[in-house]
Parts: C-alpha cells; structure tokens; sequence
C-alpha cells in the first residue's frame, strides 16, 4: 500500500498554488545547496544529501514525476506530483441571505507518495524533501503518519 503526504497551500503560504517546474526548480535550489554545503566542507555531501535522479514518464507531463534512487540496495522511488480539490469551508462571517452554507473553495497541494517498493530510506528523504518544500511555501504539511507540521504564519 503506498502512503502519501501532502503539502497544502493554506492562507499566509508564499503562493496559492504551483506547477510542476516549480517544484522541479525547488530541487534544483535544493540540489544546489546541498553541493554548495559539500564544497565548504570538502566531501561530496550532495550525493547523500540527494540520492536521486529526477524522472518524467511521458504520460505524466503535466501531473507528476519520480525520483529515482541512485543506490536500488537504499534508495528507490518516490513519485512527487500537483493537484487541487474541492473543499467545503464554512463562511467566517456569514452573509444573511446564504445563513448555514458553505463556501465551496479549491485547495492547492503537493503529494509525495512512497511507492510499494520505497525503502526506509526513501521515506526518510522524502519526510526531509517534504519539511524543506514546506518551509520554502510556508505551507501546511501532512506527514505520513499523519501529523500536521505548519510553517505558515498563524495567529
């Protein structure tokens, strides 16, 4: 059974929603710290820190993509995809006309989904790449255990 977390846009996150590229460009900035930390240190600290190749199956263009371990005995796949659904939010001052509706209103998320042949490995990256996207959106993390991480500003 895979298991997913998400990271949704909620109100005081950097942006309301984002693509794919965006995602991708993430990363990269990811990928690029991690090399920038290793050359300070002398050691190839952006092989272990991103042990994955990032991948893009055709008919998945615009929905999702992979990350393909480097090392198959530690690190797999873990799939990384956009979306948006349907929620229902009741009105926070409700108007007298419309008294006991609900507002429908469109959630923006990214899912990390660890695949059934991810390896705890991969779900240690994966909770790692979820936290830094998450702090980079100041957004609303759902871990895959189910526990709710915020990095928005709340009141």
């Amino acid at each position: 059974m895979s298991r997913s977390a998400y990271i949704k846009f909620v109100e005081g996150s950097t942006t309301k929603q984002v693509t794919l590229d965006d995602v991708k460009q993430k990363l990269q900035r990811y990928i690029e710290m991690t090399t920038k930390t290793g050359e300070q240190l002398g050691w190839e600290y952006q092989n272990s820190a991103f042990p994955y190749t990032i991948e893009q199956k055709p008919e998945a263009s615009d929905q999702w993509f992979y990350l393909k371990g480097t090392d198959e005995k530690l690190y797999r796949y873990i799939l990384i995809g956009v979306g948006s659904r349907q929620t229902e939010k009741h009105a926070i001052q409700p108007d007298l006309k419309s008294e006991g509706q609900t507002n429908p209103n469109e959630e923006h998320y990214i899912q990390v989904t660890l695949t059934e042949q991810s390896t705890h490995g991969d779900k240690g990256k994966a909770n790692e790449f979820c936290k830094y996207l998450a702090k980079e959106y100041k957004a609303e993390l759902h871990l895959f255990n189910g526990r709710i991480m915020y990095f928005n500003p709340r009141k």
